[in-house]
């Protein structure tokens, strides 16, 4: 069954009225941003939306392993699981302004796939060895203290028995954490872009890697972060797109290269995005000078995104839906301008049934 997630940003906010809100418009999860510099904390506003709310999902999204210990991260997402009664999901990705507002690049793809590896084990409730976790910080080990028996691991000790395992959603982007995550987690939610080329590469890369492991897709379910515009004016659903676009799209050439499929308009935006990126303004809705002096063009607005009225909206997502996805996580609704009124709600009182009477 497709699920339709709400993405979170800073202002996502924590009042119980608002989670009552969104659950009650039809989505089936709610992510929160993971910035410690940039939004308030995650799992905080996760305890108040689980205890107000009775069927949606909630997920951080997305935390890093960087800037919180691995077994600190898999208690909290336990700790989610126990007070919803199992609407918990543990959404991952290698770290962006959470560690850049640090002053650090994502963590390496090595210790990224070892790091899944690690909560995966704590999230089943199994023991890792301290020898094979490695030290947390600058504190000497256990064994320097006169005790006459110390743990000799890591392991989440309170979960309830019986409590359902909380699911690994990692967020992928380049074939190389597309193919671990195929390989470690039980989500992938890709941030591709919503063009139907890149996200049949994606999940292309995804499934071969599954086979190649003596997997098919039973058990893994795939999804897209995608950024959607639902306005009947076009001129205006593209004016909101041209600023929503650039924070999603860099992540395609992050780290210097471009990855994945590229038409000559998507390889030409992608490089003004690379060079012009302006991190301190992330996290600033509304503000259209995320890209230093240049802009983008609205034919790759057009194609990344996904703009225009309810119906346009719709059939566009049912196209990426016959793909295989399963999960769409929607950044837009939720970040319109106040100034839209009632048209701001067309996505969840339009496009969201549509999408459910479809299904």
């Amino acid at each position: 069954m497709l699920e339709i997630w709400r993405a979170g940003g800073s202002n996502t906010g924590a009042t119980p009225e608002l989670a009552r809100e969104v659950e009650a418009q039809g989505w089936d999860g709610q992510m929160f941003m993971c910035s410690q510099n940039l939004s308030a904390d995650p799992w905080a506003q996760m305890g108040v939306w689980a205890c107000s709310t009775e069927r949606l999902k909630l997920s951080p999204g997305v935390t890093n392993p960087f800037t919180r210990n691995l077994a600190v991260t898999a208690g909290a997402a336990a700790t989610i699981q126990a007070i919803s009664n199992g609407r918990a999901v543990l959404g991952i990705g290698r770290g962006d302004s959470a560690l850049a507002y640090l002053g650090h690049a994502p963590v390496g793809t090595r210790s990224f796939e070892r790091s899944l590896k690690f909560l995966q084990t704590l999230l089943r409730g199994e023991e890792i060895p301290f020898e094979e976790y490695g030290p947390s910080g600058d504190a000497p080990p256990v064994a320097h203290l006169s005790l006459g028996d110390k743990p000799e691991g890591v392991r989440l000790r309170w979960v309830p028995e019986g409590q359902a395992k909380v699911p690994l959603d990692v967020a992928a982007t380049g074939p190389k954490v597309i193919r671990m995550a195929a390989r470690i987690a039980e989500r992938i939610t890709f941030s591709v872009g919503a063009e139907p080329e890149r996200l049949e590469w994606a999940l292309g890369t995804a499934r071969a890697e599954r086979q190649s492991q003596g997997q098919g897709d039973d058990g893994i379910s795939y999804g897209a972060q995608l950024v959607v515009v639902c306005h009947p004016d076009m001129d205006v659903a593209m004016e909101a797109a041209m600023y929503m676009a650039p924070p999603l799209a860099r992540f395609q050439v992050i780290e210097g290269k471009q990855v994945g499929p590229q038409g000559k308009e998507a390889a030409k935006n992608l490089e003004t995005i690379k060079g012009g990126y302006d991190m301190t303004k992330h996290g600033e809705l509304g503000t259209k000078e995320k890209i230093k002096g240049a802009t983008l063009s609205p034919e790759f607005v057009r194609n990344f995104a996904i703009v225009g009225p309810p119906d346009r909206v719709t059939e566009r997502l049912l196209e990426l839906k016959k793909l295989g996805l399963e999960r769409f996580v929607i950044v837009g609704p939720g970040f319109y301008a106040k100034e839209w009124g009632e048209t701001g709600n067309l996505f969840h009182k339009e496009v969201i049934p549509a999408l459910k009477a479809a299904d």
